[in-house]
């Protein structure tokens, strides 16, 4: 999985939010490393609502304009869920292939 896909699940993990939204929670979230374009954010969110990964939680009219509130599908929450798993066991391997540095005392 792409970066950009992890953090915009990770963004929808915790409850649906409308697009300006997802891109303040990515900004949060990479602290500040990844900016997502208006473009490239809907860009985005098109190919993962395509993949079964979100849907179109709610739609509203705001200021004349439609706004839509996305939010994780069962399969996104499980690609995620996936993914994060494996994010753990890559950083524990390589924690341990570098002696246990960052690891606590306690261990």
């Amino acid at each position: 999985m792409q970066e950009p896909t992890l953090l915009l699940l990770t963004a929808l993990a915790d409850a649906p939010r409308h697009g300006y939204a997802i891109a303040r929670e990515v900004d949060l979230i990479s602290g500040g490393r990844v900016k997502m374009r208006t473009g490239t954010l809907y860009g985005a969110l098109e190919r993962l609502l395509g993949q079964g990964l979100i849907e179109v939680h709610e739609e509203q009219i705001v200021d004349s304009r439609l706004r839509r509130t996305y939010g994780l599908t069962a399969t996104g929450r499980e690609s995620l869920a996936a993914e994060v798993a494996r994010i753990v066991a890559t950083a524990r391997e390589a924690t341990r292939r570098l002696g246990g540095c960052g690891e606590t005392a306690t261990a």
